[in-house]
């Protein structure tokens, strides 16, 4: 206690001789709405309110029970013999939200609502009629999708311009939180540019503390006129509901991806073809900058390689506009369309200088091969990179591509390939990547071996 007041007394000493000033704020008036008036916000959003849709789906997920917990009775009645495996179908339902951006029926929604679903069905606010919706289009590396139901004349949500967007304006939250139906929740926008939440391959979110919980995934943040900013992504909580950390997709990345979904039906990304990371503190006495993506590895026949981008390059800008981080070059490069010529500002020896790249079409690692002529039809594959080889506790000496998905019914299906399984060889031909997938079925016309590792054992399937 004695120290306290000793600290006090010498703060005080020292407010006194002047050493410490604070800025005081002018005296401030309290006042009161006008008398016999609400202020209500309930004008601006009503229409944004009619544009946002609830998405209900179903998945039809299989599992295999073990024989060895029925009952034996059940076991001879069904005759499973003991130690066999029972496939059981279940149903597995989801709620969500979307928002209407076109009278002719079209929907933008959340990747993650409607992935893998074998149903989706919407209702529209103020209508008993439930519609039948078609997929027309996922992005999962951005997480935005894209449906369609067949109708007309509905309204239509205004969109805003994200980049115009302020810390601590007012937002509204618009969806369908835990299935309970249409609501409402205010906030404000928290932060912008949030780019390293980790849900998104492609980030640049908007955090809100206006209320988004289950079944908001989908749904439409607006701004106090009601226009669109955002769609409602994610939130980060503990107890599954919301914490006051809610993101949103800013609306220029979903206009942008949801017209490339609809005149498409997939989203092209531009490509330079490097590595790049953040600078750290010991970087930053290196370099003459204190901002930029520092190039770890240029890979070979890129158009970064091409154009002469080197390993220690610090990309400061593209086209002109400053790239704060490693996460900002990514976002740039891949808002722009393959085939894009872009002038890009580097920092290599102390010099600034610029280098012009025409950029590539982003590779995809996973082969989607529903339907395809030469490949397994009903498998999608993926290459083992160094993030799912560590998921999956894949050692490094086990080479080949993994089997992320297998269509029911397929004749994938029907030859025995299961999602988990690592196609290491096709007939003599060893397996490192999708594309060998695609030259060894080319390679071997007609029925085919297949080797796959199946949870540390080697097992032999016959594909066509």
């Amino acid at each position: 206690m004695k120290r306290t007041i000793l600290l006090s007394a010498a703060l005080a000493a020292s407010l006194m001789a002047g050493s410490i000033q604070f800025k005081n704020a002018p005296a401030a008036e309290r006042v009161m709405p006008e008398a016999g008036k609400i202020i209500s916000f309930n004008q601006a959003i009503s229409h944004a309110s009619r544009c946002v849709v609830n998405i209900s789906t179903k998945k039809r997920i299989k599992q295999n029970i073990p024989a060895t917990f029925m009952d034996p009775f059940f076991r001879q009645f069904f005759n499973m013999p003991y130690g066999r495996m029972m496939l059981r179908e279940r149903i597995q339902r989801a709620l969500g939200s979307g928002v209407i951006i076109s009278k002719e029926g079209y929907i933008v929604t959340n990747n993650h609502v409607v992935d893998g679903a074998d149903e989706v069905k919407v209702t529209i606010p103020g209508h008993k009629k439930e519609y039948t919706a078609k997929i027309v289009g996922t992005d999962p590396k951005t997480d935005i999708a894209v449906i369609k139901i067949d109708a007309k004349n509905l309204p239509v949500i205004e969109t805003g311009n994200s980049d115009k967007l302020k810390t601590g304006d007012l937002v509204f939250a618009i969806g369908n939180p835990f299935g309970v139906g249409e609501s409402v929740s205010q906030g404000i926008i928290s932060a912008l540019g949030k780019d390293s939440v980790g849900i998104n391959q492609y980030e640049n979110f908007i955090q809100t503390d206006a209320a988004i919980n289950p079944g908001n995934s989908g749904g439409a943040l607006v701004d106090s006129r009601g226009v669109l900013i955002g769609i409602n992504s994610a939130i980060i909580t503990r107890s599954g509901a919301n914490n006051g950390i809610g993101f949103a997709i800013p609306v220029n990345m979903v206009k942008r991806v949801a017209t490339q979904l609809i005149e498409h039906g997939k989203v092209e990304y531009g490509y330079l073809g490097v590595s790049i990371s953040n600078l750290t503190p010991d970087l930053l006495k290196i370099y003459k900058h204190n901002y930029g993506a520092l190039v770890l590895n240029v890979d070979k026949s890129t158009p970064a390689a091409k154009a002469g981008v080197k390993r220690g390059d610090l990309i400061i800008a593209v086209d002109g506009k400053r790239v704060d981080d490693a996460s900002d070059l990514k976002n740039k490069i891949g808002a722009m369309r393959p085939g894009t010529k872009v002038t890009l500002t580097i920092e290599r020896d102390g010099k600034t200088r610029d280098i012009t790249v025409k950029l590539g079409k982003f590779p995809d690692n996973t082969l989607k091969t529903f339907g395809d002529k030469g490949v397994v039809e009903g498998l999608t594959l993926e290459n083992l990179t160094p993030q799912i080889r560590k998921q999956m506790g894949i050692p490094d000496d086990i080479q080949g591509v993994m089997v992320t998905q297998v269509k029911e019914d397929s004749p994938a299906a029907k030859a025995g390939f299961m999602p988990g399984d690592i196609i290491i060889q096709i007939e003599d031909m060893t397996i490192k990547n999708v594309d060998d997938v695609a030259k060894a079925m080319k390679r071997y016309p007609g029925k085919k071996r297949v080797y796959i590792n199946r949870r540390g054992m080697i097992r032999i399937l016959v594909a066509d």
